[in-house]
């Protein structure tokens, strides 16, 4: 089945075709393989702000161009396959590899260009995590605080006996479920908050990201276990704002895109009143992304400065609790752990990783010094369509980058 959406036509046309336009109202959107267009143009879709990327020059990304596509690996369950052949059974619309912060492998499909953002759903959970982080390290967050000492308007919500550290590790233990095959799962509800699902005339609940998180009950207590739910990262993105008085995407212009040298702004989807979704409303471009990768490589150093406290990293790196982690029900990830929002493997080469819905990622591995951003749009929302491909495929190319030393 072709789903290249320029071979498809998808948009193409002054206007385009009835049968080859993406609407938001419909939701169609959302269907595969229209996402494949949309992904790569969310700002055409619903309302955004800009993540400046300032008036400086772009921070240098050295090429020295390697043929990886023949890399082989062998899947989960068995087959044998090349690196080319998982990005495009994955549906990959970017691939970026960095070795020794040098650009070897940059790959483009579909509708993404070089200096196009695509949507990177939740791997922005690691960018609102990492910023939490800076603010803790600068003591403008104590992560030991409850929640209601920077947002007390969650006083009489499931957040309201929290902990900053519980929201960053996602350790609360809320009713919210998040089943995106669901229409009736609560990241459905969220999606209505947070203009990405269009809102029908008899819905009667909350229309922002604030108002939503008001409404979220608890269920169990704190601190017992892993539950991977979006509406922490929300929680956390609004503790941001507040210990910071900036707006998450004025936030992360300042603490990461400028310094990071930044080829092009980035940008957030925002909901009614303007309210960035911190739990996975970024884009940006695949080189971008790469840069933010190599930076957490280097342990928050990139473009000849310190961008990120080292300590930070350090924190991340070490993980969060692994018999917590146990208890999420992620069993493609065995022996990992979750930390200030981003995944933790704990294997041999110390890999961490950003992970979005349908194939949005950036994997780390420190010890092949290899980063790789990648962009996707695959039609199964969850990553258990693309981690039997995609980390197994990871994990070989570092083996032979190791190898080729």
């Amino acid at each position: 089945m072709e789903t290249d959406p320029t071979l498809l036509g998808w948009m193409s046309g002054f206007p385009p075709p009835q049968d080859r336009t993406v609407r938001f109202e419909n939701g169609s959107f959302r269907n595969f393989p229209e996402l494949r267009w949309a992904w790569s143009n969310m700002r055409q879709l619903v309302p955004t702000v800009n993540v400046w990327r300032g008036a400086g020059p772009a921070s240098e990304l050295p090429r020295e161009e390697q043929d990886i596509g023949q890399s082989a690996s062998i899947t989960m369950d068995g087959r044998s396959m090349t690196f080319m052949q998982m990005l495009r059974e994955t549906c990959s619309d970017g691939i970026a590899v960095l070795h020794r912060g040098k650009l070897i492998y940059e790959r483009y499909f579909g509708a993404l260009k070089p200096h196009k953002p695509h949507i990177a759903m939740s791997v922005t959970k690691s960018f609102t995590g990492t910023l939490a982080g800076i603010l803790v390290a600068n003591g403008n967050i104590d992560p030991k605080a409850p929640v209601t000492a920077y947002v007390p308007e969650l006083k009489s919500s499931a957040f309201g006996d929290a902990c900053v550290r519980e929201v960053m590790d996602m350790t609360t233990a809320l009713e919210y479920t998040e089943a995106y095959a669901d229409g009736n799962s609560d990241v459905w509800r969220l999606r209505r908050a947070n203009g990405t699902a269009p809102i029908q005339a008899s819905y009667a609940g909350p229309t922002t990201i604030c108002e939503f998180l008001c409404t979220q009950r608890k269920k169990g207590e704190h601190g017992r276990e892993f539950a991977y739910k979006t509406v922490n990262t929300d929680v956390l993105a609004w503790i941001c704002r507040r210990a910071s008085s900036m707006a998450l995407s004025d936030l992360l212009s300042e603490c990461i895109w400028m310094p990071l040298g930044a080829e092009e702004d980035a940008y957030y989807h925002v909901d009614r009143v303007g309210t960035e979704s911190g739990g996975g409303g970024l884009s940006t471009t695949l080189r971008d992304l790469a840069r933010f990768g190599e930076t957490m490589r280097n342990f928050g150093r990139f473009n000849g400065r310190q961008i990120v406290p080292e300590s930070v990293i350090e924190d991340i790196v070490r993980g969060g609790d692994r018999e917590k982690f146990k208890l999420g029900g992620f069993t493609m990830l065995p022996g990992a752990s979750y930390r200030n929002q981003w995944w933790v493997s704990h294997n041999d080469h110390g890999a961490y990783m950003a992970r979005g819905i349908h194939g949005q990622g950036i994997y780390i591995d420190p010890k092949a010094q290899m980063v790789i951003a990648r962009y996707a749009s695959h039609p199964v929302a969850a990553n258990a369509g693309n981690d039997p491909v995609t980390l197994p495929a990871y994990m070989a190319l570092a083996k032979d980058l190791l190898a080729g030393g």
